[in-house]
């Protein structure tokens, strides 16, 4: 017998709540853009000079077809990259809580009907092992991720995101742990900010509704109004830090990258405020899973939709996952990421296991395509002379949401923010790196330093005198 779940029905009570997506508004975007070496280096110079896209605008860049032009679209998003950014890497761990769940989503392994799948909920001391293994690797930031189910209600999240918070193993700790999981009403938003957390990250997966009905056939999550305004209720349960996302592969990824783009809009409009993040995931092989290869995205587009997303959202955190190769992650970094992942493992409890040579399909989401430990991660960062960070500076000092902007729009983020992932980076080489690396890591930052001295040597002072405090034994300081 068909499962029939029936979505949860809500009444809209703010005119800022109602649906925003219009699908042939944006087809009309697309179909009318028509680009030409002029138009498009217009538009490209005005990405440089950091200011964000219009829809219009952004359709011109996905519409070029021209392989010179292509090549300059990425070498202006390189190019912001470096003058918003800097080299700043910033790393992150996923840790999966529980993959139970009431959604029947057909590309995804943790589907309800999926029998092969083990369904897991980690208890207090699983969940605690979990934290102290990714503590003891040296991770300082972590995302928790849940199954659609009622057992993950707000209140098991609030205390799943306590639980994280309270272990310490040496000088390890988790300074910031992020959420993605499902919509929550406004009230349940509240409990988890009083938690503590960082973003609240919600995909809408597709901006397509006839496509999302096509892959989201019954549960909570195919009710496509609810999950599109999810994040407006944490706006107004006063989570100002969100984090959006697409799934590529779903429907056409040109309209794909102009439906984030209009979510943006979305935000900026109501809440005068953007999205902390977005993220740009695709498809990849998972348990039980179907998928139409029609709109299957390949190489050469992904890495041009993330170029793309870099000039028309100048200031937003891109973020770029292990679902990536090793070897497409080199590339795709170099146009605009802000945050990837490293040393992932999504399976429940598999931080604490014994390492594996494979995947287990039946005890994950979907299959990753990088590996490799954070460590390895980081050696392949210091020899690209990219800066590893941990920071979580801005959320003790409360530059989220608007303030936050008032931080990243001028400019800002690559100055003020350097010095704080010097700092953690600092703290990674003392207590975790093995003794080359730790050579490798203070002569990166040696050159860090020196090139801020020759920007601002107010700066370089103080950040000497906390450096020297880390080497000394102090940990978590920041400006």
């Amino acid at each position: 017998m068909k499962m029939i779940y029936k979505p949860q029905e809500y009444r809209i009570k703010d005119e800022r709540m109602k649906p925003f997506i219009d699908e042939s508004e944006i087809w009309e975007i697309l179909d009318s853009a028509e680009p030409t070496k002029e138009n498009v280096r217009a538009v490209i110079q005005k990405s440089l000079a950091k200011n964000r896209l219009s829809l219009q605008e952004t359709a011109l860049l996905l519409k070029t077809e021209d392989p010179e032009l292509i090549e300059e679209i990425k070498a202006g998003a390189r190019t912001l990259k470096e003058n918003v950014y800097g080299d700043r890497i910033v790393i992150f761990a996923p840790l999966y809580v529980g993959n139970k769940c009431v959604n029947n989503c057909t590309y995804c392994g943790f589907r309800a009907s999926n029998k092969k799948q083990k369904r897991t909920t980690l208890n207090e001391i699983q969940l605690r092992s979990e934290v102290k293994s990714l503590e003891d690797n040296g991770q300082k930031r972590l995302i928790l991720v849940y199954g659609e189910h009622p057992m993950y209600d707000a209140d098991f999240i609030a205390d799943s995101v306590r639980t994280v918070y309270s272990v310490k193993s040496g000088s390890g700790e988790i300074r910031r742990v992020n959420i993605n999981a499902a919509p929550l009403d406004i009230d349940g938003y509240k409990k988890v900010k009083d938690a503590g957390i960082g973003t609240y990250q919600i995909f809408q997966e597709t901006y397509h509704r006839e496509a999302y009905a096509k892959y989201h056939l019954s549960g909570q999550k195919s009710n496509f109004d609810w999950r599109l305004t999810g994040l407006d209720r944490a706006q107004e349960a006063l989570i100002d830090d969100v984090g959006i996302g697409a799934l590529f592969g779903l429907y056409d990824w040109k309209y794909e990258v102009l439906g984030l783009l209009r979510h943006v809009n979305h935000f900026e409009a109501c809440y005068n405020v953007g999205p902390h993040t977005i993220s740009f995931p695709r498809i990849k092989a998972a348990s039980d899973s179907t998928i139409d290869p029609k709109f299957e995205v390949n190489d050469a587009d992904f890495i041009r939709l993330v170029a793309i997303l870099r000039l028309a959202v100048p200031y937003t955190g891109l973020i770029l996952t292990a679902r990536e190769t090793k070897e497409l992650r080199e590339e795709v970094i170099k146009l605009g990421v802000s945050q990837i992942d490293a040393g992932t493992n999504i399976q429940l409890g598999g931080y604490s296991e014994e390492s594996r040579e494979e995947q287990q399909l039946d005890h994950e989401q979907f299959e990753i395509g990088d590996t490799r430990s954070l460590g390895e991660v980081i050696d392949e960062l210091l020899d690209k002379q990219y800066l590893p960070s941990f920071c979580t500076a801005c959320y003790r000092k409360g530059r989220t949401g608007e303030h936050f902007m008032e931080f990243s729009v001028p400019g800002f983020i690559k100055r003020f923010c350097t010095q704080n992932a010097i700092l953690t980076l600092a703290e990674y080489l003392e207590d975790y790196a093995t003794p080359d690396q730790k050579t490798k890591g203070y002569k990166l930052i040696d050159l860090k330093v020196g090139e801020l001295n020759e920007k601002d040597s107010l700066k370089v002072a103080p950040l000497l005198e906390r450096l020297e405090k880390v080497k000394q034994g102090e940990r978590d300081l920041y400006f």
